[in-house]
């Protein structure tokens, strides 16, 4: 090969060359990576090699573990039977202790048990023994009831036989003297009855009246309005009638009063039945006087001034009562009527400020029964409300305060309030009742009200009359201004039971007949006087 080689001609050598070395380059090639695939599978086997030895000893280290973690768990199990053990000894040691204790106490409720039979059975025995002598007391009883039976029903013969009287004529006479009897001591009776019930309701009412009245402090003497308007001189009268009278005419026709020009020196009365047109007049005809200006022009004009100013005057006052009286939420005709009382009195005493006095003594007397004070204290306040329209409307100031009220949006209370307070009707609200105590404290106080002389004298001959008019009076005498009557009664013709009767008839009749402030004490003297002459 290599003398072929070495012989061959150039041109054929030169390809063969480069043949070989890209045989050679192949070959070199092939040999690298036979060689990195036995250095690739020499390294993989030494890796498995090295993790087998590697899992021989991890496993073995585990055996050695789990060998160890076996023994500690055997002793530790070891250990919790022992435990298991000790505490199972500790709780069967108190089961039994618990089964002694409790052995002991049956054995002393046994104990207890057998002696309690032995109690019920010698109880037992005394029942039997009681019995059978009860039996023989009833057996004795019985007899005995029998004879007295016996003994009774031959006694009521012979007291027949001896009467000569059936027994229902018996009966019937038995029964007469009874009713005569309990006549006689019916009015003793109602006496003790009455004084026991007078004294307890007169004590609790007293000391809520009381009560009522001192926590709440009002003047003693009551307002009044006039009628009078002074003058400079008796010359400012002719230039008030003016020319013909024209002065005076045009006065009375704006205002609607009656102005009254006497002889009197220095003084014009204003007359009217409406106290706000009066009111009006009265101030009217002072601006005159001051003004100086007195013509038919300008007395319209002061009046239609002065009424604005007077209507003024009246919310004013209305609204300061419902202030004083602490009653909001009033409609504003309740408040304009409300302020028109500032001019109205009755038997001299100030109508809104009684009205006020009311409403405070019936909320106070609320208060004491604990009701409400708020509905009570409205209730008092517009009870007289009437007074403000009864010029205007007809009927009694309770109806048409009553009506007014309920027009303008009053509940059922109050209403009935303004219209019971003078027991036209009966009272079928408690409000009712407490607004007229009220109404009759604030008119009965001293120095509240005055009374002209012709109706005092009246009102006591009226009384007086209706006393002597019951049967067995002889005389009936009114003191203390018509706030006690005492009346003398004949002893023959009258009993101390019956008198007690006469007595609480004639307080009926009063209440019935009469309208009076306040009450009156019914107080009634029954004695016996024997009379001789000596000759």
């Amino acid at each position: 090969m290599g003398s072929f080689l070495i012989f061959a001609r150039p041109a054929v050598i030169t390809p063969l060359i480069a043949l070989s070395d890209a045989w050679q380059t192949v070959a070199v090639s092939v040999v690298s990576a036979l060689m990195g695939m036995g250095l690739i599978k020499l390294i993989d086997y030494l890796r498995r090699r090295d993790a087998d030895k590697e899992a021989a000893r991890i496993i073995e280290r585990a055996e050695l573990e789990a060998t160890s973690r076996r023994k500690e768990a055997v002793v530790e199990a070891k250990e919790m039977a022992l435990q298991e053990k000790d505490r199972l000894e500790r709780e069967n040691n108190e089961i039994r202790q618990q089964l002694h204790e409790r052995e002991r106490h049956l054995d002393k409720s046994e104990d207890s048990l057998l002696q309690r039979t032995e109690g019920l059975q010698k109880q037992e025995k005394m029942v039997e023994n009681n019995q059978r002598r009860l039996a023989e007391k009833l057996d004795d009883a019985n007899r005995r009831q029998k004879e007295l039976d016996d003994l009774l029903d031959l006694e009521r013969q012979t007291m027949h036989q001896l009467s000569g009287l059936t027994p229902q004529d018996a009966e019937a006479k038995l029964l007469d003297r009874l009713e005569k009897e309990l006549v006689k001591e019916q009015g003793a009776l109602i006496l003790r009855h009455e004084k026991q019930i007078a004294e307890k309701c007169d004590a609790k009412a007293k000391e809520m009246l009381i009560t009522s009245i001192q926590r709440f402090s009002a003047a003693h003497t009551a307002e009044s309005t006039t009628s009078t308007v002074d003058i400079p001189n008796d010359e400012m009268k002719g230039r008030i009638i003016g020319r013909e009278g024209r002065n005076i005419r045009s006065l009375e026709k704006a205002t609607g009063v009656d102005v009254i020009i006497d002889d009197t020196p220095g003084v014009v009365i204003v007359s009217a039945f409406d106290p706000v047109r009066r009111e009006v007049a009265r101030i009217a005809l002072n601006k005159l006087i001051a003004d100086g200006r007195i013509h038919p022009s300008r007395i319209e004009e002061l009046v239609a001034e002065t009424e604005k100013e007077v209507e003024a005057e009246i919310r004013r006052h209305g609204e300061e009562a419902m202030q004083e009286a602490q009653v909001f939420g009033l409609h504003n005709r309740v408040i304009d009527l409300l302020g028109r009382l500032k001019y109205r009195t009755s038997y001299s005493q100030n109508v809104l400020r009684h009205s006020i006095e009311v409403s405070f003594i019936t909320s106070m007397l609320a208060e004491e029964m604990g009701m409400d004070s708020e509905l009570a204290r409205r209730a008092g306040l517009l009870h007289d409300i009437g007074k403000a329209a009864d010029h205007d409307l007809e009927g009694g100031h309770p109806k048409i305060g009553a009506d007014l009220l309920k027009r303008f949006g009053e509940g059922p209370e109050v209403v009935h309030a303004a219209l019971g307070h003078h027991d036209d009707i009966r009272p079928d609200m408690p409000y009712t009742v407490i607004c007229a105590a009220a109404d009759a404290c604030s008119a009965s106080r001293p120095g509240a009200r005055r009374e002209t002389l012709d109706r005092y004298i009246k009102r006591m001959q009226e009384l007086e009359t209706i006393a002597s008019s019951f049967p067995g009076v002889n005389q009936a005498f009114a003191i203390q201004a018509g706030r006690e009557v005492r009346v003398i009664a004949s002893a023959r013709d009258t009993t101390d039971e019956s008198s007690a009767k006469i007595c609480r008839d004639i307080a009926k009749a009063f209440e019935e007949q009469l309208t009076y402030p306040g009450e009156i004490k019914v107080t009634l003297i029954r004695e016996t006087r024997v009379t001789e002459t000596a000759h």
